[in-house]
Formats: C-alpha cells, sequence, structure tokens
C-alpha cells in the first residue's frame, strides 16, 4: 500500500499582496493624518518648522533619486530652488488678490520653469561625469543669484521680492492660526512628491535609474537609454527642487539671492548623505537635520556670551561644522546613513 504525498503548498506565496501604488498611498494618507494632528497640538513656530521641513523634503527626495539612485552629484540644487522660489513671487504679483488658486497656479509655473531649467542643466550633465558634472552644476549654483542681482530692475537685486499669499479660507475659521495653514500647504507638496517618486522608482524608470548607476556599459547593452535616463532624472529633480523653492517662498512670503547661498547646495547634499543615500526615507531624515541643526546652533550661539560679531561669525560658520561632524559620526557608526539603522525583518 502506498501512500501519495500532497504536494508542499507555499502559503507565503499564495497569500495576496498590496500593490506598491496602494501600499504608498496608504503610508501617504496616514502620514497626512499625522501631520494634521500634529499642527493642532504644536505652538505656532513648531509648526513653522514643521512646514519648512516639508519644503526641504520635496528637494532632499528628489536630490535623491538624481544622486542616490542614478549616480549624478548635483551642487547647484540652491539654484534650483531659487528658480522656483523667484517664479512664484512674479506671478503672485501678476494675480495678487484673485483668490486661493492663484497659489496652486504659481506653483506649478515654479515647477514648470524649474522643469526646463532642469532639463537645459541635464542636457549638458549628461556628457559629464565625476567633478566636471559637479563643477557644472556649481557654477549653476553661482550664476542663478547672480542673475538675480544683476538685472535688478526685474529681480529688486539684494533686496529680492515679495511673496502676496492669501490669509488660509475663510472655511476653516477666522481666527485659524497662519502657521497652521502653512504647514498644511507644504506638507501637501511634500506628502505627493514623496508618493509621485516612490511609485515611480518602484517601477521601470527606478530599475533604469539604478542600471545606469551601477554600470552603464551594462545598462546600454541591456537595452537601457544612458543619456535619457539621466537627463529624466535630472528633470524629475530639478521639478521637485523648484516646489520646495516655491514652498520657501510661501512660508517666507519673500525671496532674496541671499536666502540660496551655495552652502545651500552642499548642506543639501550632506543631509541625503547622512539621511541614507539611495532612500526616500534618507531624504526625511535630511530634511529634519536641515531644520534641526542650525537651531541647535542658534540655541548653542544665544547660551555663549560673546560679543555679537562673534556670535554672528559663529551662527554663519557652525552650522556647516555641525553637518561635518554629524556626517562624521554617522559614517562611522552607520555608513548607510540614518535610514539604514532600521530594524531588518527576521526570514520566516
Amino acid at each position: 500500500m502506498s501512500v501519495t504525498l500532497a504536494p508542499k503548498v507555499d502559503t507565503a506565496a499564495r497569500r495576496p499582496t498590496v500593490p506598491h501604488r496602494h501600499r504608498y498611498l496608504l503610508w501617504t494618507l496616514g502620514a497626512a493624518v499625522l501631520i494634521v494632528a500634529l499642527t493642532y497640538l504644536l505652538p505656532p513656530f513648531r509648526n513653522y518648522q514643521l512646514a519648512t521641513v516639508g519644503a526641504y523634503l520635496c528637494v532632499t527626495a528628489g536630490l535623491t533619486v538624481l544622486t542616490g539612485l542614478n549616480g549624478q552629484l548635483s551642487l547647484g540644487h540652491g539654484a534650483l530652488m531659487a528658480t522656483g522660489a523667484y517664479t512664484v513671487a512674479m506671478v503672485q504679483e501678476k494675480l495678487a488678490g484673485r483668490g486661493q488658486w492663484t497659489l496652486l497656479i504659481a506653483v506649478l509655473a515654479a515647477i514648470a520653469v524649474a522643469t526646463v531649467a532642469g532639463g537645459i542643466v541635464g542636457l549638458a550633465a549628461a556628457r559629464l561625469r565625476g567633478p566636471y558634472l559637479a563643477g557644472l552644476t556649481l557654477a549653476v549654483a553661482v550664476v542663478v543669484p547672480a542673475i538675480a542681482t544683476t538685472f535688478d530692475t526685474t529681480f529688486n537685486s539684494d533686496q529680492g521680492l515679495s511673496v502676496y499669499v492669501d490669509p488660509p479660507p475663510l472655511a476653516l475659521g477666522a481666527t485659524f492660526p497662519y502657521e497652521r495653514w502653512q504647514a498644511w500647504l507644504a506638507w501637501a507638496g511634500a506628502l505627493l512628491t514623496l508618493f509621485l517618486l516612490a511609485t515611480l522608482v518602484s517601477g521601470r524608470f527606478g530599475r533604469a535609474l539604478r542600471a545606469v548607476r551601477d554600470d552603464e556599459a551594462a545598462a546600454r547593452i541591456a537595452g537601457v537609454n544612458v543619456a535619457r535616463t539621466q537627463v529624466l532624472a535630472f528633470v524629475v529633480s530639478a521639478a521637485c527642487a523648484g516646489l520646495g523653492g516655491a514652498l520657501f517662498a510661501v512660508l517666507a512670503q519673500s525671496v532674496s539671492p541671499g536666502a540660496f547661498p551655495i552652502s545651500l547646495s552642499l548642506f543639501l547634499v550632506m543631509a541625503i548623505v547622512i539621511g541614507g543615500l539611495g532612500s526616500l526615507a534618507g531624504a526625511v531624515w535630511g530634511a529634519v537635520l536641515l531644520v534641526a541643526l542650525p537651531a541647535l546652533t542658534h540655541s548653542v550661539t544665544d547660551s555663549i556670551d560673546v560679543s555679537p560679531a562673534v556670535a554672528q561669525r559663529l551662527e554663519g560658520n557652525l552650522p556647516l561644522a555641525l553637518f561635518g561632524i554629524t556626517l562624521i559620526i554617522v559614517m562611522l557608526a552607520a555608513p548607510g546613513g540614518i535610514a539604514s539603522l532600521r530594524p531588518r525583518r527576521r526570514k520566516a
């Protein structure tokens, strides 16, 4: 008498899986609920800082895609942010007083202009590698603020432009805090950016980005258009930087060349390296650090009893020193960045 054993069924393989897009949508909705709840618990200044984190997150997420996933180093994202910020200022000046919808038009225009600028830079960057690419993007970071200073009749030189922003909608109440409204606007842009980027890089485009980063020759043999992939990566990253710059202009209600120095571009690169290069979770950590470390610097300078001139010099140089120290510590403790410290799942 023989006994026939039934084939072993892999229950894990039969378990229904949630598509990536649906999972990212659930994460986005959950994060939105958390942000809204936080804005009701935090005081006005903390809400403004939370809004600043959201604006930075748009930029760091896009830069993570460009540098971490595609391997192109950009030292000029501060200039792309300035492009978006000045576009918002000029469009809002033309459409001032016509309703809340004008802000959406201005932000979309900022994204479009920054995307075009990123496409132009990306076409040149696709032919360059290593220090030559870094030099090109660094030149962009120098030229764009200089343009704003030179054409003073249009950009008002070093004084910059004011950004007209309507108060919160009356449907939210006459006493609705403006800082809370700013946080909602900034994080609406940040969460939408994260959702779109996560969906984008989890598909075919993301695989092409990683293939080009790892080995251009092998990617070309596999049928990937290397130049087009690199240009598209720059375009996507520039659009995110334009959105971040537009949100910064809305938060500050002004824009000037001094708000986008070369050091800002350096801080952005250091932030995504510390947070975790190539990870959108690392981009979140990087955005938090971009707000937390300067705030810590300000607290340190306030606690030290020195002359105003020395305090001003410390406040100008101490953030870079703190970023450098943080970078060294994180690279020694976790070479993959802060995002790599999350606990790994055990295999069943």
